[in-house]
């Protein structure tokens, strides 16, 4: 950075004002990370965990961050928080969930905490926002299910999951699960069992606003911003350590936001409005 300055500004920048700076920045940057949020009403809270390659203590280590987005009352999105912490470990989530609530996060207004089946999380989440649901990603689930059907039937068995998780009503959907089922169970009843372990907080999403359900179906508002951390740091290799890590995570955060302020929760794109018909039929491949 020296050089650099010296080069492209005629004006040499001090090492010691370079770490100035980046001190400084790193200060910002904890700052936000921890600010307050008591004036934020969540009612939504979207939750994942994302890997990093850092340089820790001289090695190579794999460091998982744990991720957490809110949806406020208004149906603007914003990042809560990330912290260090092994997405698969039950007390790392608590510890998270905690730290948002000493930040002033109200789990009274939370009405749906949107997940995938990481061990632990749906329980602790139950513990520590004991007025909020689960919902559980129809994706994983899905992808589970599939896990367990023949190739020669998993185009069809798709396609039964697809009209219970589309359907009009929570009844709808129940309905086609029973007949999933009683169709089902006899030749892959691992797959039906493993569908019939999630179906009700698969479904969960059905007590919020119509509109609104496209959304909360799946994780997959946190997942693309995950897959843009790791866009942004997949150039730099490896992330040296983890301040360097939170300070690009702030900065990737506070550009999404600024994204979604065109993109609440709810507003659906007009190429959508065919899923609505999927829920009033049956679209099984005969």
């Amino acid at each position: 950075m020296s050089m650099m300055s010296k080069k492209l500004l005629g004006t040499k920048i001090s090492h010691g004002e370079i770490s100035r700076c980046n001190k400084e920045l790193i200060d910002a940057v904890e700052q936000w990370r921890n600010r307050a949020l008591s004036k934020e009403k969540i009612k939504y809270l979207f939750l994942d965990g994302v890997n990093f390659d850092m340089r820790i203590d001289g090695s190579i280590e794999k460091v998982p961050v744990l991720v957490a987005i809110g949806v406020r009352e208004d149906n603007q999105k914003l990042v809560l928080g990330f912290q260090s912490g092994d997405k698969e470990s039950a007390p790392n989530w608590r510890e998270f969930f905690k730290d948002l609530k000493k930040r002033g996060l109200d789990g009274s207004t939370m009405l749906l905490g949107i997940m995938d089946g990481l061990p632990g999380l749906e329980k602790v989440f139950k513990e520590e926002f004991p007025k909020a649901k689960v919902q559980r990603c129809q994706v994983h689930v899905a992808r589970n299910v599939l896990a367990k059907v023949p190739n020669k039937l998993k185009k069809v068995v798709a396609d039964e999951m697809r009209s219970i998780f589309y359907a009009s009503s929570k009844p709808k959907a129940m309905e086609f699960f029973h007949d999933f089922k009683n169709r089902w169970e006899k030749q892959i009843p691992s797959a039906v069992k493993c569908l019939g372990n999630s179906i009700e907080s698969c479904l969960t999403f059905f007590i919020c606003p119509e509109q609104e359900w496209i959304s909360l179906r799946t994780t997959n508002i946190i997942e693309r911003l995950n897959k843009e951390f790791k866009r942004r740091t997949k150039p730099m290799e490896i992330v040296a350590g983890e301040n360097a890590c939170y300070m690009l995570l702030a900065f990737i955060s506070l550009k999404m936001e600024l994204h979604w302020r065109s993109n609440p929760i709810g507003k659906v794109r007009g190429t959508l409005p065919f899923l609505r018909k999927m829920g009033d039929k049956k679209i099984y491949t005969k």
